[in-house]
């Protein structure tokens, strides 16, 4: 991996590109990202009770950080979810352990997944956060296969301050994201 901090590029390189890039007058208005969410659903193994603890160690494992426990807002019968059943567990990543993450994910992460030929730029909402979905685990290097009794998936959500889509994906291009041509 890359003995380089991505919070000293990003003050050093690309946010000074951004600006031109973009053209802003003040260093203030270039996009930052404000934070990382980790989360992951049990869905239909929500009646075994280990299964969440499997998904919580995972969690800590990649992230480094104590996941928390979500609860069900309300009950919804088709799915035999109870209002305060815990369904999924999240974790939130802001600082140093953001930035470590995401150079984590950038250089080890993606190239470790199967069949990936980058991302798309679907992945974005109109306020340019981006969402990337793994069907599997495996692809982080702290996971073993010998470990695990279950394959999940996990979400990452990146939320950051960009206006608008295109600012967003300026933003996690400089940053080293690989975006479908």
């Amino acid at each position: 991996m890359k003995n380089v901090n991505l919070y000293k590029k990003f003050k050093e390189e690309i946010a000074p590109a951004l600006r031109t890039e973009l053209g802003y007058k003040n260093i203030m208005q270039v996009p930052k990202i404000s934070k990382v969410v980790i989360n992951s659903g049990v869905g239909r193994f929500i009646k075994e009770p280990h299964y969440i603890e499997n998904v919580e160690n995972t969690l800590t494992k990649i992230t480094g950080q104590k996941p928390m426990r979500t609860k069900a807002k309300k009950s919804i019968s088709n799915f035999k979810i109870r209002e305060g059943q815990e369904i999924g567990v999240a974790v939130t990543l802001r600082g140093p352990k953001m930035y470590y993450f995401l150079e984590k994910l950038v250089s080890v992460v993606f190239p470790r997944v199967r069949d990936f030929r980058g991302l798309s730029s679907k992945c974005f909402d109109i306020n340019g956060n981006c969402t990337i979905g793994f069907k599997e685990n495996v692809a982080f290097p702290e996971i073993k296969m010998e470990e695990i009794d279950k394959i999940h998936g996990l979400e990452i959500v990146i939320n950051t301050t960009a206006k608008n889509k295109e600012e967003g994906k300026a933003l996690l291009t400089k940053i080293g994201f690989p975006f479908v041509k």
